[in-house]
């Protein structure tokens, strides 16, 4: 038997199946946008809705690694709780099973066919759709075509008797056996990084006739294990709460592992009482043409039921993980956390983590404004409030570079046209939303200097600098929204009027200024500070200005 063409095979065809699973999830999430938005906005408190969020999620990006790895970024980035992320990763947990029913279609014959028909719209469709569809179908060819390779590369093993003879060392038949069966599974998935992969290898040795249902089944548990290695990869250099949504998806994982290798007898049993004809039986060729379907319903009940043990136990997880990890004390310093290993990651996902930080950027700069208004009104200095302000300045200023570099690093990648906009635009944004926050840090310095000297502006001049900050922070307010709602050309007119407006408004007060000046209404320590604070406004109009001009392009 010549292993080396055994080997050669099996590796092309296992890289052409890695392909397709790459394709398929950037396939399916390009086409996805609004549906991955639709399914974020649905975490809340509620530990169901949180794992039907995490189901949807999974389903949509094809990859459970990927769904999990987003999660413990969420929490790092503060926009999700523990107990939320926990029921989200259950969920992923749920929505990976998707691939194994995939992979057990029994239409490898079909997969250059199916390349054919995806790779006309896939390379010149004219609309993101078209071509997402082409993606889609050119990845399931590949998949198919790539299971095929190993199909016909693993086929002379199950007439070679040294293979034979050592595989009897693996085949979950002692509890030996099936412990060191979970072991390889685990092991090989930590190797290759994903699940998915090791979920078609080990179908393609079954259904070959290679292995039988009961070592597919301990590779399958091992596999389970295996995958929670990427969300701990993630979990590297993270904050508290992020170390503790890794811990928790190894633990419940592990855990359903345990118990499902102490009941293996009985669960393998009910699956072959569940699923219709014998899971070993072998046809003509060889091969087992039952034993697919076993293995994606062993699959998909392994990770359906142990979510539903976990669901009421959620609430003691937490506080299980919050044992094992205690805080460390630190200052958590909030920034964009790297999602692990960008290869995982299609460009699409990549936006959206982009783009739910950029709404965090905003949520800060908004409170930012809150902050300075009230200082601004303090008949003293307000200490507390003036070290909050540079504070939530310095993490615009973190959250800012970490988003430059995440987002250079995408467009490093293969991208549409429009995800390189998008990638462009969310760069221009997150600079000109950090010179808004140093421009309100600016604006409170010049303030404290005016509660340092003990001096204070005219009546007539705090007025008209106490309405121009409003006015300006509610503008700001306005093009922020304008990016959430997809603005249209009529919404960008008005704010683009309200623009000049709010100049014309300044160049009024700048005139009064210069006549209190000339009356000796103001001092003049008072009159440089309501000059230095007129300008930072005036700053942070335009930088706005600047945001809106993004839209139009």
């Amino acid at each position: 038997m010549n292993y080396f063409d055994i080997a050669y095979t099996a590796i092309g065809g296992l890289g052409v199946f890695f392909l397709g699973l790459k394709f398929l999830s950037e396939g399916l999430q390009s086409g996805s946008t609004d549906a991955i938005q639709r399914i974020l906005a649905t975490f809340t408190k509620n530990r169901v809705l949180a794992v039907l969020a995490g189901v949807g999620i999974t389903v949509v990006v094809q990859s459970s690694s990927i769904s999990t790895v987003m999660t413990v970024s969420l929490v790092n980035a503060g926009l999700m709780e523990l107990k939320q992320a926990i029921g989200v990763i259950l969920g992923a947990n749920i929505g990976t099973t998707v691939t194994g029913w995939i992979l057990s279609i029994k239409v490898g014959k079909y997969g250059l066919l199916l390349i054919g028909l995806g790779i006309y719209p896939m390379m010149a469709g004219k609309s993101a759709r078209a071509s997402a569809i082409g993606k889609t179908l050119v990845a399931l060819g590949l998949i198919f075509t790539g299971l095929e390779f190993m199909s016909g590369a693993f086929a002379p093993l199950r007439s070679d008797q040294n293979f034979i003879s050592y595989l009897h060392l693996f085949d979950a038949q002692t509890l030996g056996s099936l412990m060191a069966c979970v072991a390889i599974g685990c092991l090989l998935t930590v190797i290759i990084q994903s699940s998915s992969a090791m979920l078609g290898i080990t179908i393609t040795l079954a259904s070959t006739g290679v292995i039988d249902f009961n070592t597919a089944v301990a590779l399958i548990i091992g596999e389970n294990v295996g995958t929670t290695i990427t969300a701990q990869l993630a979990a590297i250099g993270a904050n508290t709460s992020a170390v503790r949504t890794a811990r928790a998806h190894a633990i419940f994982n592990l855990l359903g592992a345990v118990i499902f290798i102490i009941m293996f007898p009985y669960y393998v049993g009910f699956i072959e009482w569940l699923v219709a004809n014998p899971a070993d039986a072998v046809d003509a060729s060889g091969n087992r043409p039952n034993i697919a379907w076993h293995i994606a319903v062993a699959h998909t009940m392994f990770n359906v039921l142990n979510v539903l043990l976990w669901i009421p136990l959620i609430d003691y997880l937490v506080k299980f993980v919050t044992w094992l990890i205690p805080s460390r004390g630190e200052k958590e310093i909030h920034k964009l956390k790297y999602l692990g290993n960008r290869s995982t990651m299609a460009p699409e996902v990549a936006l959206q983590q982009a783009d739910l930080e950029m709404d965090n950027l905003v949520e800060i700069t908004r409170e930012m404004f809150n902050l300075t208004k009230e200082y601004t009104v303090k008949e003293s200095h307000d200490k507390d409030l003036f070290e909050r302000i540079n504070h939530l300045e310095d993490i615009t200023d973190n959250i800012e570079e970490e988003m430059i570099n995440f987002v250079t690093t995408l467009l490093t990648d293969s991208v549409t046209q429009g995800q390189s906009a998008r990638a462009y635009g969310l760069i221009r944004m997150a600079d000109e939303m950090e010179s808004i926050a140093d421009s309100l840090q600016s604006f409170s310095i010049y303030r404290a200097r005016l509660y340092k000297q003990k001096e204070s502006l005219s009546p007539a001049a705090w007025a008209d600098l106490e309405a121009f900050l409003n006015e300006v922070d509610s503008f700001v307010g306005r093009v922020c929204a304008a990016r959430k709602k997809r603005a249209d050309s009529t919404r960008i007119t008005t704010l683009m009027e309200e623009s000049k407006r709010l100049n014309r408004v300044a160049n009024n007060m700048r005139d009064e200024h210069m006549e209190r000046l000339k009356s000796g209404t103001c001092q003049s320590l008072a009159a440089q500070a309501y000059s230095d604070m007129f300008v930072s406004l005036r700053h942070i109009k335009n930088h706005a200005l600047n945001i809106l001009e993004t839209y139009t392009n």
